[in-house]
């Protein structure tokens, strides 16, 4: 939330100030840079032609000191040039920019960032803190999950918020969306401790002004490290032809004193905005704020940047979503349309007979037909006479499109009469000659528009002349808006064309547009029967061998039905798993868990041991149908068809990093091998073989069956992704888990952090505080008292230790989270505690506090 004026240290930049050059200046002039990093312009012959005037204290080099007029290969080492210019060639393909993170001048290393601007190539140069940030990038992926699984655009808004704070680390991001009239909204909050709430509230328009958007549009992402920094200038100021260097793509470029004024006024001491652009327009901006000052690195600004670009993939793919089912809607109108003429029913009634779909897919309060100068309506509509009026000062807009206003009588005046009954109206041009129009109608909707603080700023003399100041005051300032209906949203409008277009279709001659548009509509119904034709016979062909195959091994209709349907649904219940995780590696426990859990009427009579896996998803069908045949045998004819059978199930990794799956069954009913080699048979014997290039045994004992299945390394995931199987402590008392107050998490894994406050708000806790270290773990100590909390033995190289001694002596109860086997060495220097196994879950979480007591 920007707003802007020329910087008054500059006094040869500064104009004379009125009312609307506020919102025109140059803010892409200031001529300084902020003071965590440095800026040299450098002409296509390479001769320095500005620079910021820290350029040898950040760079550390002597020969920065009096760069200007000089080559910059006097000033960098000759391999560093080479780099920058190795990497200039993606400028020539149309990039804007480019990034060199870990650039080395010496024993220092930097972040660069390089672009053109005008006739100058300019490079800026932050110096690297504390190491690389890449795993920046590998945490993108699981945050855009969480909003990928989100439903609406109020869940994708909050999940995004909340993935922009966990990489950036700042205490309230919020989303802000750009509205009609250019204000904003914050439509999603993700905030810590006191930090003030905006969510819900509006900003004017005239707190981002036309010329920040577009600042917004070309340089997407924006950090204010310290708004108590006074930059560095950059010299000179002008070139010699009186031209001041445009800084619109500098990653450093200093900051407006107005716009200073604005944040410090906010409470705010550092703050980043990141832009988030959908079809090719500002939609909006994630706006981030923190009470202190805060530097987030380049590398780790660059991967925000990639998150924001992810997300307005998914909220067009959301757009795309809603679009599908609007356009199902219309589909269904025309073919109702279509029948109800078929019929010989005529224009109005057939419309009417679909004014429910037409209701759900355009809400409306009213319907009017104008049609061959005859009146049709229903529901809240304006009269004949008002019609008339209406009717032509409709006739002064395009033909050719739908017209749309929420207030009807700021732009028809006479509306306003009726603005009870239509104060909004969705105008659908049916006809060219005469005019004949489908309108919508929405009644006046009083509203409450809720902003942060009032909308009107203040005006001040200043030295330049008035100008306007920015507010001083956020709180929460209402105004009752008349005279308008509920706006018309971008999916409604889009809806009024699609059915503009039917119309047209099907009540008049149809014109070229119209045909070509059906052409098209029909290639996309080509494309899609196509692609369901090989979909469907990929289907009919498995199914066709299950059916053959199944049908050679049993002799009667019964076990001919039951065994295919059992390997049906063993398929089934693999591709759901699969489906549900978007074909990503799956865990083989679960697997089996579940192919047990289907069959097996006593699941404790089953126990796996051993180190689980992640299976690639090439893997995951083969093994489903190998895991259903055993179980189902089992449950027919071995251990688990008798009441004191057992099953035994060990995972084991071998040195060339396969697993070995060994199955053993004891305590059932005498084992006879099987007479005949079936289907089934078949499967195991084959199918690890076959399809996986794996091995398989089984040894029908007279004891119990023994099998051996071994899958290769290709088919797992790598080592650092295989954790310990989870054990189930079946003497946990069979009781809920129960919070009431705050809860603290220390875990420096994001994405697990994340999980374990989930879950500790979903028992309860009132809210939770996470901290990624132990200084930060110690200060929220000293910050609150907690209800409970939950610790990371390793934090980035350290251990808990001292947080976990915190927190006991302040009498919290602790859980420690581990993925390390050793737990008598951890409780002989932990405090007492609960030790949970990592992975943790709901069911584990929930089972340690209520050994320590919360349950209700």
């Amino acid at each position: 939330m920007t707003t802007s004026s020329a910087n008054p240290k500059d006094n040869h930049l500064v104009t004379e100030v009125d009312l609307e050059n506020c919102a025109r200046e140059p803010i892409h002039l200031l001529g300084r840079v902020q003071s965590y990093g440095a800026l040299v312009a450098v002409s296509f012959d390479w001769m320095v032609q500005h620079a910021s005037g820290n350029l040898a204290e950040v760079l550390g080099l002597e020969e920065a000191r009096d760069p200007l007029g000089r080559p910059l290969t006097d000033i960098l080492p000759g391999d560093a040039i080479r780099h920058v210019r190795h990497r200039l060639r993606t400028l020539e393909t149309g990039v804007r920019s480019t990034r060199i993170f870990g650039f080395a001048l010496g024993e220092r290393s930097f972040d660069l960032s390089v672009h053109q601007s005008g006739r100058h190539l300019i490079l800026e140069f932050e110096p690297q803190q504390g190491g690389s940030d890449r795993d920046a990038l590998a945490e993108t992926y699981p945050l855009l999950q969480k909003v990928r699984d989100a439903g609406d655009l109020a869940s994708v808004a909050h999940e995004g918020a909340r993935a922009v704070q966990a990489l950036s680390g700042f205490d309230s991001v919020m989303v802000y969306q750009f509205q009609p009239d250019q204000s904003g909204k914050v439509i999603a909050e993700s905030k810590i401790g006191a930090a003030a709430s905006y969510n819900g509230l509006r900003f004017p328009a005239s707190d981002i002004p036309a010329q920040a958007r577009a600042l917004y549009k070309r340089n997407l992402l924006r950090l204010i490290a310290d708004v108590d920094d006074p930059g560095v200038e950059i010299v000179p100021q002008r070139s010699p032809e009186g031209e001041p260097l445009d800084l619109s793509l500098a990653v450093t470029r200093a900051v407006s004193p107005i716009h200073i004024e604005y944040l410090k006024n906010m409470g705010v001491e550092a703050s980043m905005s990141v832009s988030i652009v959908k079809d090719g327009e500002l939609w909006g901006l994630f706006a981030c704020h923190h009470r202190s000052p805060r530097y987030v690195p380049f590398e780790k600004r660059t991967a925000i940047e990639l998150f924001a670009h992810l997300f307005s993939y998914e909220l067009t793919r959301l757009q795309e979503t809603t679009r599908t089912a609007t356009e199902s809607r219309i589909r269904d109108m025309q073919a109702r349309l279509m029948r109800k003429l078929a019929d010989g029913s005529d224009l109005p009634s057939s419309l009417l007979s679909v004014s429910e779909t037409l209701n759900q897919t355009i809400p409306h309060d009213g319907l009017v037909l104008v049609s061959n100068g005859e009146v049709t309506r229903t529901g809240a509509a304006p009269s004949d006479a008002e019609l008339k009026s209406l009717t032509r000062f409709l006739n002064t807009a395009a033909s050719s499109t739908v017209y749309a206003t929420d207030n009807l009588s700021q732009e028809h005046a006479p509306a306003e009469d009726y603005a009870g009954r239509c104060a909004g109206i969705l105008a659908i041009p049916i006809s060219r000659t005469p005019r004949d129009y489908l309108l919508l109608c929405r009644r006046e909707e009083a509203r409450t528009v809720e902003w942060a603080g009032a909308p009107q700023k203040s005006v001040s003399q200043g030295p330049h002349g008035p100008r306007l100041n920015p507010r001083k005051s956020f709180e929460a300032w209402q105004e009752i808006v008349r005279g308008q209906s509920a706006p018309w949203i971008e999916e409604e409008l889009r809806a009024g064309e699609l059915l503009r277009a039917l119309l047209l279709e099907v009540f008049l001659r149809i014109a070229d547009d119209t045909a070509t548009e059906r052409k098209r509509a029909h290639d996309r119904q080509e494309l899609l029967i196509a692609e369901l034709n090989h979909r469907v016979r990929n289907i009919l062909n498995l199914m066709r061998g299950l059916i053959s195959q199944s049908r050679r091994e049993d002799t009667t209709l019964d076990r001919f039905a039951g065994s295919l349907d059992g390997r049906i649904q063993a398929l089934a219940r693999a591709h759901d798993q699969l489906t549900r995780k978007n074909w990503s590696p799956t865990s083989l426990t679960d697997l089996v868990k579940l192919e047990i859990s289907a069959y097996a009427e006593e699941v404790s009579r089953v126990t796996i041991t051993g180190e689980d896996v992640l299976l690639a998803p090439e893997a995951y069908s083969a093994m489903a149908l190998v895991l259903h045949e055993m179980v189902t045998n089992s449950v027919k004819y071995g251990a688990l068809s008798d009441r004191n059978g057992r099953v035994a199930i060990d995972l084991a990794r071998d040195d060339a990093g396969g697993i070995d799956i060994h199955w053993r069954e004891t305590g059932g009913p005498v084992v006879r091998p099987p007479e005949r080699r079936g289907f089934g048979s078949a499967i195991i014997d084959r199918s690890i073989p076959f399809e996986l290039n794996g091995e398989a045994e089984i040894d029908y004992r007279m004891t119990g069956v023994t099998a051996r299945f071994r899958l290769p390394p290709r088919y797992l995931s790598e080592p650092e992704n295989v954790v310990r199987l989870q054990r189930v402590d079946k003497s946990t008392p069979e009781s809920k888990p129960q919070l009431s107050g705050p809860a603290l998490v220390v875990e420096d894994a994001m994405i697990i952090a994340m999980d374990a406050a989930d879950i500790l708000r979903d028992f309860g806790a009132s809210d939770v505080r996470i901290a990624g270290n132990v200084r930060d773990g110690l200060r929220e100590v000293e910050r609150e008292r907690y209800e409970v909390a939950i610790l990371d033995v390793n934090l980035g190289g350290e251990q808990s230790v001292a947080v976990a001694e915190a927190l006991a002596k302040a009498g919290v109860p602790l859980l420690l989270a581990t993925g390390y086997g050793e737990q008598d060495d951890l409780r002989a220097i932990y405090p007492p505690c609960r030790i949970v196994q990592k992975p943790f879950s709901n069911d584990t979480i929930g089972a340690a506090l209520v050994e320590l007591g919360f349950f209700g």
